[in-house]
């Protein structure tokens, strides 16, 4: 006779997690983030941070523990405090005004949004008419549209926008695009772009970074025999809600964002005998062991991990903090 303890896992139904590779925090996120906390360290709390670092409330949380505090305005910095901006990136103005209000600061703009902006710099500087594909609100595309004058840029938002679109110029164009995009939703616009503008400049590499395209590529791997694909990511995340809608598409029979293991809908996981789980790329790690340990007191487990590609980007910090 078995003693109680294989009874019980005997108990539990048998549940496949196929977990995607790569998944969670990108080059850009890991970036922004000891920003942070070596601001914290070397200048001491506390040290404000305008919009939330990354798009995720655990990272902001704990870098709240640690004495970031974040705002949404300078006006809510007071006078010589040390703020830092985003990795999202920031309108042209908002360095300009922190300098104005003698407000040390330090840009945490992943690099790859960055690039992006450089982009939008050269084609105005060309004479160009720039195509912003994205989604209205974001500070992403906020940031990005903040580097030109107003009215240089024209968004972009779907395929519709781009069938309507009307320049002023139709032989003087050029797109640049949000970097946390669906990769076949971006393809799709921009080729509706090409067909009407012919002579429309583009980047010279992909604005989607690296992550972006790497973690929805590994959702595709798993979707096609998932019956429920699990996303962590927040809601405000574009990455993360973007990886939903790639893995519907990619044939998983149902896919849902939660942001932490208490948040899991359990009903939606009757029936399911094969789950697939990612996480966006401002969700830590230990969010999804998390996860997996909540399946794990519920199922008796089989973990399979699906590995489209490795990761070995890594970006610098500032110098005046690497010193």
């Amino acid at each position: 006779m078995g003693s109680g303890a294989e009874t019980k896992r005997a108990e539990k139904p048998q549940l496949t997690l196929l977990l995607a590779a790569p998944r969670g925090f990108c080059a850009g996120v890991d970036r922004a983030i000891r920003i942070v906390e070596l601001a914290l360290q070397k200048y001491g709390s506390p040290v404000y941070v305008r919009h939330e670092i990354v798009h995720n409330r655990v990272v902001v949380e704990r870098l709240e523990q640690l004495g970031a505090r974040f705002i949404e305005d300078l006006d809510e910095a007071p006078a010589g405090a040390r703020v830092i901006f985003s990795a999202h990136g920031v309108p042209k103005s908002v360095p300009a005004e922190a300098q104005r209000r003698q407000l040390f600061y330090l840009d945490a703009t992943c690099p790859l949004v960055s690039k992006v902006h450089v982009e939008a710099e050269r084609h105005f500087r060309a004479g160009h008419e720039i195509v912003l594909i994205g989604h209205a609100g974001h500070p992403e595309i906020e940031g990005t549209i903040g580097q030109l004058p107003d009215g240089a840029i024209a968004l972009v938002e779907n395929a519709a926008d781009a069938e309507t679109f009307q320049p002023r110029d139709p032989g003087n164009l050029a797109y640049i695009t949000q970097t946390t995009l669906s990769v076949d939703d971006t393809s799709e616009i921009v080729s509706i772009l090409r067909r009407r503008f012919p002579l429309i400049a583009g980047p010279h590499k992909d604005d989607i970074c690296y992550a972006t395209t790497n973690r929805q590529g590994a959702i595709k791997a798993i979707s096609p025999r998932a019956d429920l694909v699990l996303v962590i990511g927040a809601p405000n995340s574009s990455n993360s809600r973007r990886l939903v809608e790639v893995a519907i598409r990619a044939g998983a029979k149902d896919a849902a964002l939660i942001q932490r293991a208490s948040e899991i809908d359990w009903s939606l996981l009757d029936g399911v005998e094969i789950l697939g789980l990612s996480a966006g790329a401002s969700a830590p790690e230990m969010l999804v062991e998390d996860v997996i340990e909540s399946l794990r007191a519920r199922y008796d487990l089989r973990i399979e991990e699906i590995s489209v590609t490795r990761e070995d980007v890594t970006f610098n910090v500032p110098r005046v903090l690497a010193s």
